[in-house]
């Protein structure tokens, strides 16, 4: 007796005698290691198992078609009838599965499970898309299925694969947003994408906190080689205000250039706040590494002061002390300074929410997972594609897609007073 038969012979058994689900799986795992039968791979147990349903139900589909089961005496003389089958190779998660269509005399027999043309089950399509949004390339899914599952996988198919995702891609950046977001949060990543050459394209990412405290990533734009600029910019609020936003209370970025008058022309009364973690890490840019424990030391002296009158006291005794050393870090303080100071108006809790980007941030660590593996991308869909599943697997992974802000309640109330007319809570 074959091994398949062995296995079959004991599902059907087990059906037959109603053995739990758990004392069902032991035995068919203790049958396998007996008979030294892999899990995967042609012949395995899973591989086995798989096919036997997927043939039983296709046998069930055609039983209901036909309005009587296979070899029964009513099928005589009725019409229409089976007529062979067509065998038929399915791409699983599990490796590839050859299996029996069956076919009726009319033609008109349709299958569900398994449709016509179809050679992939979705579950294989859903791993699919899972490796490549946690970074793997095209060659490495190919090469880890042939390795697991035991199936011959081209790079071809998986980028086909991918590309069903465009579609939701597409209606994703178009969707409509919300009048008003408290926070926005707004900064830029670079990806080598061939453009003619191979070159330096930062994608431009925001993220909006809105109403209710919950993070929704609003888009992601590609730029144009050469950096930032007040165009790109505008090019990119400009969507954002024709997809609904009409107003933002707090708009926290990373002093990127041309970005502070974008904003300002796209929503006159937002409040531009610069990342304060991002300043203190250009900062360390200007000064020895001896140096960075004192100076991040004597910054945080001024960015957590209780009011702005005390960091502005706190300035002074900075730049008395590392002006000599290091006049290029402190007119940088100096030029940033308008743009630093919005977030001392607030306590503590919004303090936290409003000078970091830390919630880009990690948003863009995760991006960077995902590229990392990739070289550089053969165009902008691409690039943009590997990214927007970064942020369906992000989701994926909470049950909160982005995470509600803690604390928020407080934070809301304290928004409210500066705020209130605008936020539309009355």
């Amino acid at each position: 007796m074959s091994d398949e038969q062995a296995h079959g012979e004991l599902v059907a058994r087990s059906s037959a005698e109603s053995v739990d689900v758990d004392d069902l799986a032991q035995q068919l795992v203790a049958s396998a290691v007996e008979r030294q039968v892999a899990l995967t791979g042609e012949g395995g147990l899973l591989t086995t198992l798989t096919r036997r349903v997927l043939q039983a139900a296709l046998e069930a589909e055609m039983s209901a078609h036909l309005g009587y089961d296979k070899h029964a005496v009513a099928g005589r003389d009725g019409g229409n009838s089976r007529n062979g089958s067509s065998p038929k190779t399915v791409r699983t998660e599990i490796g590839d599965v050859q299996i029996q269509v069956p076919r009726d005399r009319a033609g008109t027999f349709e299958p569900q499970i398994v449709p016509k043309h179809q050679r992939r089950l979705a579950g294989f399509d859903e791993a699919v898309i899972s490796l490549y949004a946690k970074g793997m390339t095209t060659g490495d899914i190919a090469a880890h299925l042939s390795q697991v599952y035991d199936t011959d996988v081209s790079r071809d198919l998986v980028s086909r694969v991918t590309d069903q995702v465009l579609g939701e891609m597409k209606a994703w950046s178009a969707r409509p947003l919300d009048a008003i977001y408290p926070v926005i949060l707004i900064d830029a990543i670079v990806l080598k994408v061939r453009e003619g050459t191979v070159a330096n394209r930062p994608v431009y990412v925001a993220i909006g906190i809105d109403l209710n405290g919950f993070r929704d990533v609003l888009g992601l734009w590609v730029g144009p080689s050469g950096g930032e600029g007040a165009k790109q910019w505008m090019n990119m609020l400009s969507d954002l205000k024709n997809r609904g936003i009409l107003d933002a209370c707090i708009v926290c970025c990373d002093g990127l250039k041309g970005l502070p008058e974008a904003i300002t022309a796209a929503w006159p009364a937002a409040t531009v706040q610069t990342c304060v973690v991002h300043l203190v890490r250009n900062s360390l840019r200007y000064a020895s590494k001896k140096y960075w424990q004192a100076i991040t030391r004597d910054l945080k002296r001024i960015y957590t002061a209780p009011s702005l009158a005390a960091a502005e006291t706190e300035f002074e005794t900075f730049a008395q002390q590392w002006e000599p050393l290091y006049p290029a870090m402190v007119r940088m303080w100096r030029n940033s300074w308008t743009e630093f100071i919005p977030f001392l108006d607030f306590p503590v809790e919004v303090r936290k929410l409003i000078y970091t980007t830390n919630g880009i941030e990690s948003l863009n660590a995760r991006f960077r997972a995902a590229t990392r593996r990739r070289g550089h991308f053969p165009d902008e869909q691409s690039a943009l594609k590997v990214l927007y599943l970064a942020v369906l697997e992000r989701q994926k992974n909470r049950p909160n897609p982005t995470g509600q802000i803690a604390g928020w309640k407080n934070i809301l109330n304290v928004l409210s007073m500066t705020y209130g007319d605008r936020l539309g809570l009355n």
